[in-house]
């Protein structure tokens, strides 16, 4: 299996301890994809600052193949973090920084590159949405992730174009969440999941609900802790895990990250 993570990167600078970590959910993925064992690769923007350097030298030294992205002149994208008993708290961003201001165009190269990969992440954040056209062509299939912030709107632009859905609705009850995976499921779609923090997530292939509560550990940070469950979900479930099953060990593997700093780990001060 070979995937690809398409879209941001972030430095998440944690205020009250003066120490930077990358992240951003599609270089997550792919952090996450290679973690497990597969053959993970990523493209995006990096950033010309000290930020945008950092976390490229870092995708060099994990092994992802980034031979795709670009580096462009100004900010890499960047948020400030508070963590307060192992929870993050966000307090701002530069809204992606080059990878809103610069996002990236296909060249034919680009495009016979994509067409290697099985499965090719992106999510809310990551200024792709302009090549869901020319990626729903490819062979490979598709994972979006909404986030927690995302609107009506976006989804309906956006969900009929996917394979794999997953939204953060940590405050939605079991019957509203059930009723919101049934009237945005598409025939497109192969399986659609909401994860809701601490109680149970719950998926839909278009013809049953499947739902899974998370492994509780004292977490040390939460941060990607929801990019980690669709990483190992979706990892699992296309090497031939039944849902409930690849749900399980995305659990499993999610609280297994919540034990790490930062995202996943590579942490640095800075000032």
């Amino acid at each position: 299996m070979k995937v690809l993570a398409l879209g941001d990167n972030v430095v998440d600078k944690y205020v009250n301890y003066k120490l930077m970590y990358p992240g951003g959910n599609a270089l997550n993925f792919a952090v996450f994809s290679k973690k497990l064992g597969v053959d993970s690769s990523f493209m995006g923007v990096f950033g010309t600052d000290k930020e945008g350097q950092y976390v490229k030298k870092v995708v060099e030294e994990i092994g992802l193949d980034n031979s795709h992205s670009r580096l462009v002149e100004g900010e890499n994208g960047c948020a400030r973090v508070e963590i307060k008993d192992g929870d993050r708290i966000f307090l701002g961003s530069n809204e992606g920084g080059v990878t809103q201001t610069n996002p990236i165009r296909l060249s034919a190269e680009d495009k016979d590159y994509l067409k290697t990969f099985d499965l090719i992440h992106m999510g809310l954040y990551s200024h792709v949405n302009h090549l869901l056209p020319v990626l729903k062509e490819l062979p490979g299939k598709i994972s979006y992730d909404f986030s927690d912030d995302f609107t009506e709107a976006e989804v309906q632009k956006t969900i009929a174009a996917v394979n794999f859905g997953f939204f953060s609705m940590s405050d939605e009850n079991d019957e509203d969440a059930k009723q919101f995976l049934h009237e945005h499921f598409t025939g497109n779609n192969e399986v659609l999941v909401i994860t809701r923090g601490a109680n149970s997530a719950i998926a839909y292939d278009g013809q049953r609900f499947y739902e899974v509560v998370p492994v509780l550990k004292e977490p040390v940070d939460t941060m990607a802790a929801g990019d980690s469950f669709l990483t190992a979900f979706l990892i699992n479930y296309l090497s031939g895990d039944d849902i409930s099953t690849a749900m399980k060990k995305g659990n499993d593997f999610a609280g297994d990250s919540c034990l790490i700093e930062g995202s996943f780990g590579y942490g640095v001060s800075y000032e």
